[in-house]
């Protein structure tokens, strides 16, 4: 992936600088975090809701005190938050050339690089969780361990792995932006537990097509995938599927259970959003997954 010298988004935010303890909020016990990592881990839109649920309630966790002002940018020299920079600011080229063609404006997110924990909108977020994106801030949060994770735990290494990992967390950011995030919590409230798996399911698809979507207009613009980068991103897409999780943790598959979708299914959403470069072929709640 050709992406060294290209344009960085000024919209990242760096709280490394330390990891900082959970602020507030209900105690969650690393049990707890276990179950919810098999059940919304990876790419999950909204983790807090699982960890909500998990712990008796209905909803997300509470929203927790935000830090006073924005954090800085990451330092010159970083060549993995150049990356995801990088990443980022062509989501925001792509999403804004989109919304400009619906006659619509595309508000960009923020994308913060934290370390153990964090506080959002959305509650404490912690790097167990993997990436994850807030609606309540409209911020995708990154550990960037998270990649070796991907890497050498998941069997999905590449740059453009990495790439579709950014890409799938905007995804859910333009859900946001389009008013899915919203009727689906609606849908939720009254759900249960077979129903919200299989609404969690088609949003995470949504999201995986959506990035689909701009791997197709970000190649037209920038030129920059070489041989091998699609295939990394479809084969990230394949080992987070969630049977292939299963299958690793527990050795079985329970369909049944299923919060982000197949492997094939994580794929062929993917592929369609590549191959067609249209968010109409991403309705993912009007078709069968």
């Amino acid at each position: 992936m050709k992406w060294e010298g290209q344009e960085q988004s000024t919209n990242v935010e760096d709280r490394r600088g330390g990891g900082g303890l959970p602020i507030g909020g209900r105690g969650i016990g690393v049990g707890t975090i276990v179950i919810a990592l098999v059940a919304g881990w990876i790419f999950g839109i909204n983790p807090f809701t699982v960890l909500g649920l998990l712990g008796g309630e209905g909803g997300p966790a509470v929203v927790q005190q935000q830090p006073q002002g924005p954090a800085p940018a990451p330092p010159p020299g970083d060549r993995a938050a150049a990356f995801v920079s990088t990443v980022l600011r062509d989501t925001e080229i792509v999403w804004g050339q989109v919304f400009r063609q619906a006659g619509s404006t595309y508000q960009e997110p923020k994308l913060v690089l934290f370390r153990g924990y964090t506080p959002t909108a959305c509650g404490t977020g912690e790097s167990a969780m993997g990436p994850f994106y807030c609606p309540g801030d409209r911020k995708v949060y990154l550990d960037l361990d998270f990649f070796d994770t991907l890497a050498s735990r998941l069997g999905a290494p590449g740059e453009f792995a990495q790439a579709y990992v950014v890409a799938h967390e905007v995804g859910h950011h333009v859900q946001n932006l389009l008013g899915v995030t919203d009727q689906v919590d609606a849908l939720r409230a009254r759900a249960s537990q077979r129903e919200m798996n299989a609404l969690s399911v088609r949003v995470e698809l949504q999201a995986d097509c959506l990035a689909g979507v701009w791997t197709h207009y970000s190649q037209q613009g920038k030129g920059w995938l070489e041989r091998g980068d699609v295939e990394s991103a479809l084969n990230a897409a394949s080992k987070i599927g969630d049977d292939a999780l299963q299958r690793a943790s527990q050795g079985r598959v329970v369909p049944e259970s299923f919060t982000h979708g197949s492997s094939q299914q994580r794929v062929s959403w993917f592929r369609r959003g590549m191959d067609s470069g249209s968010v109409k072929q991403c309705n993912t709640f009007d078709a069968r997954p």
